[in-house]
């Protein structure tokens, strides 16, 4: 049987709170995090990591002490890995599990797809947007630990994907439904943001968020008003905006409630599970925002499983390299896109 592997990427976060302080520390030292060199670079990861110790061991023990992307991500891998054997009679298949930031990390994962020994490799971010902070990283972390068999090629994004749109979609309307279809009520699709001069080196990020979150209006039933914002802002640099806070307030003064869909991530964390349901939850009541609603991540719907399977599946008809899943291209402009710096090599 030909032999397909899997590997998915994803951050990663501290199993317990005594890796609150190693993860961050990972976290700050990646270039792509700060863009200093490694002599001034790792002293100040060393710094950040230890003032902010504190602090995210307090929002790590409202979670129970850990992250949950991992056994979160364990779940996608399984749907996904069962999915992929209806699809590929054949095929023996596996999914593997990289992560960027805290175990398990690249290294580890290369050598249990090293003794697999695959003909076939492909390399499938959970981040649907690509970024040189997430997705690049990941990318490049692998590809320097990986040394093994199997004609590799990556997926690199998948921000208009209609599978992707489509399981937004329902999560919306489902939470929507549950709370008894309230009225006046602005949707706020919230990502991760990033400072702006990492959107003006070239990173496609921004443009393909707002893509996706267009994507996802297109398959709502009815009218929507809807407004992108960016959450988890650190440091004094200026960010890309509105941020979340700014929009909930907005909406709160204009005496509109908020259902928020976490527009970037595939799962449960400390971004969701503490910023938006504790820290923006208490600002919404603060700033007369009602109803806050919070739409859950997508984690093992159906629908996103689908589109990951046929993401892999497509991989599979092309060549080497790193390419988008469903109907999305860079605009030449973005040169830090993956497909576009591959075209311009």
């Amino acid at each position: 049987m030909k032999r397909l592997a899997v590997v998915l990427f994803n951050l990663g976060g501290p199993d317990d709170l005594e890796a609150v302080r190693p993860f961050l520390f990972n976290l700050f030292k990646d270039k792509a995090i700060i863009s200093l060199p490694a002599v001034a670079r790792y002293p100040l990861a060393s710094v950040i990591s230890r003032t902010r110790e504190k602090t995210a061991q307090a929002n790590y023990a409202i979670m129970g002490g850990a992250s949950p992307l991992l056994p979160e991500t364990q779940a996608q891998a399984g749907a996904l890995e069962a999915s992929l054997r209806s699809a590929l009679a054949g095929t023996e298949v596996r999914a593997f599990i990289a992560m960027r930031y805290w175990k398990p990390f690249a290294a580890e994962t290369a050598r249990a797809v090293e003794a697999f020994a695959p003909d076939e490799i492909v390399l499938l971010p959970l981040y649907p947007q690509f970024s040189t902070t997430t997705t690049s990283s990941s990318l490049k972390d692998w590809r320097a630990a990986y040394r093994g068999p199997g004609r590799s090629r990556a997926v690199c994004c998948y921000p208009t994907a209609a599978g992707l749109a489509r399981a937004h979609a329902r999560a919306i309307e489902g939470r929507w439904a549950a709370a008894g279809r309230p009225d006046n009520l602005r949707l706020l699709f919230s990502a991760h943001g990033l400072p702006e001069k990492v959107i003006a080196g070239g990173d496609p990020y921004q443009a393909q968020i707002e893509a996706t979150a267009a994507a996802v209006v297109a398959e709502l039933a009815g009218s929507w008003d809807w407004r992108v914002c960016y959450q988890s802002r650190v440091g004094p640099m200026r960010w890309i905006g509105p941020s979340t806070s700014e929009e909930i307030r907005r909406a709160g003064a204009e005496g509109k409630g908020v259902i928020v869909s976490p527009i970037a991530f595939v799962s449960e964390h400390v971004e969701t599970l503490v910023e938006l349901d504790h820290e923006y939850a208490d600002l919404a009541r603060e700033a007369g925002c009602s109803p806050y609603l919070r739409v859950p991540a997508l984690g093992v719907e159906a629908g996103f499983v689908e589109m990951l399977r046929d993401a892999v599946v497509g991989a599979l008809d092309r060549g080497r390299g790193a390419a988008p899943h469903g109907a999305w291209a860079c605009p030449a402009g973005f040169s830090q896109c993956a497909l576009n710096k591959e075209t311009a090599a």
